[in-house]
């Protein structure tokens, strides 16, 4: 006998405040829109997506119930930027900077050595064990980059280890110059345009380069979004982190989806975002906590209309978390968002730096993720830091966590 089964739709209801930057005036997903939030709400979810929200009082039926008892839901955090492929650590060089020493792109390499000298299951382990860690808080997205290989080989392993755990895989061979490339970056540009490039872009679907000092200059940053395009890749881009610099006009330029870090930006920087049209600033607060770096200004770019996203770059050197709470509770305190403006940008800002309309809201036909927090509103991710308020996750209507 063949068995066919039928879905299950589920109904959680008695929602104390439902979450779900849906569309307005949209029959179905289009794309993350405001920020919106129902109050003594309820929402189904029905193969995979959601089905229905509304007030609890007007919830259809549905084959299963889940009973929020007065918690908030809120949809899935959506992490546009993360580096999860490495191996080793880098405690020592943290403690280092707490303790007065300043944060440079160098520190980069350690994490490279011990990459390249790691064996495929070790550093699948780790990403694993990171990726695990981010559902338990909330993540049902994220992208991963590469970076930490800087060799065709080690590269090509490490985009298609990441595309083991997310479709969102970046392809980031422009991270620094190795070592052995030392006194020649047009030849390291060269193999990352070349080689390398030929190498991942089957298995990735972004191309990143960090635009900074001590790093990539502009024209070598237009070189490696130019031929991540050729070959099929979307840009994206590491942009004025450690001081002012050409990063942020050199995203908008190339149509990137994102500028991330923002640290340190000029009224032109600011305008050149706004006037973009689809370049989002991804702010990346865990890394200003991580660095003591000065926060950048988030209503600074919100006052000109420029789109916000959170980020936790999670990565062994200068932001080991991966928590999006933290880096929800962060925005709220140093970067003084709105709790309502911080879990947009933590949720469909994210969504807006990956180009998804599926994700990062809770309108109908969105993928059912969501989060259910021990807590009846939003507000408690920055009224509660560091407690842990995820009580549930949903991924594509099944619980998970």
């Amino acid at each position: 006998m063949l068995w066919q089964y039928a879905h299950v739709s589920l109904l959680i209801t008695n929602i104390g405040e439902l979450v779900t930057n849906a569309p307005r005036d949209a029959v179905s997903v289009s794309s993350p829109g405001p920020f919106e939030a129902i109050a003594d709400a309820a929402i189904v979810l029905d193969a995979g997506l959601v089905a229905w929200s509304g007030p609890a009082a007007e919830a259809p039926a549905a084959d299963e119930v889940v009973d929020a008892a007065g918690r908030a839901v809120l949809p899935g955090f959506v992490d546009s930027h993360a580096h999860l492929v490495f191996a080793g650590e880098r405690g020592a060089e943290f403690a280092a900077r707490m303790a007065g020493l300043p944060y440079s792109a160098g520190g980069i390499r350690s994490t490279v050595a011990a990459t390249r000298a790691a064996r495929d299951d070790v550093l699948r382990s780790n990403l694993a064990r990171l990726a695990g860690e981010m559902l338990a808080q909330g993540t049902t997205t994220f992208e991963c980059k590469s970076g930490y290989g800087l060799t065709v080989a080690d590269e090509a392993r490490s985009v298609t280890l990441a595309g083991e755990v997310t479709p969102e895989v970046t392809y980031l061979g422009a991270h620094v110059v190795p070592a052995e490339f030392d006194g020649d970056v047009a030849r390291y540009v060269d193999l990352v345009c070349g080689e390398m490039l030929a190498a991942c872009a089957p298995s990735a679907k972004w191309v990143d380069v960090f635009c900074e000092d001590g790093a990539f200059g502009a024209d070598e940053a237009r070189a490696v979004l130019a031929a991540g395009e050729a070959a099929g890749l979307q840009p994206r881009i590491h942009a004025n982190q450690l001081g002012p610099g050409p990063g942020v006009q050199v995203a908008v330029e190339a149509g990137a989806a994102s500028a991330d870090h923002c640290t340190f930006l000029s009224d032109t920087d600011v305008d050149a975002l706004a006037a973009s049209g689809g370049t989002v600033a991804t702010l990346l607060p865990g890394v200003e906590f991580s660095t003591r770096s000065p926060y950048p200004d988030a209503q600074r770019l919100l006052s000109a209309g420029v789109t916000v996203a959170i980020a936790s770059d999670c990565n062994p050197g200068s932001c080991f978390t991966s928590s999006m709470p933290l880096c929800v509770a962060l925005a709220v305190r140093e970067m003084r968002m709105t709790t309502a403006e911080a879990v947009w940008a933590a949720t469909a800002g994210g969504a807006r730096a990956l180009r998804r309309t599926d994700v990062g809201h809770l309108g109908t036909g969105a993928r059912g993720d969501l989060i259910m927090l021990d807590a009846p509103s939003h507000a408690y991710l920055a009224y509660r830091p560091g407690v842990p308020l995820v009580t549930g996750v949903w991924r594509s209507g099944e619980r998970v966590a």
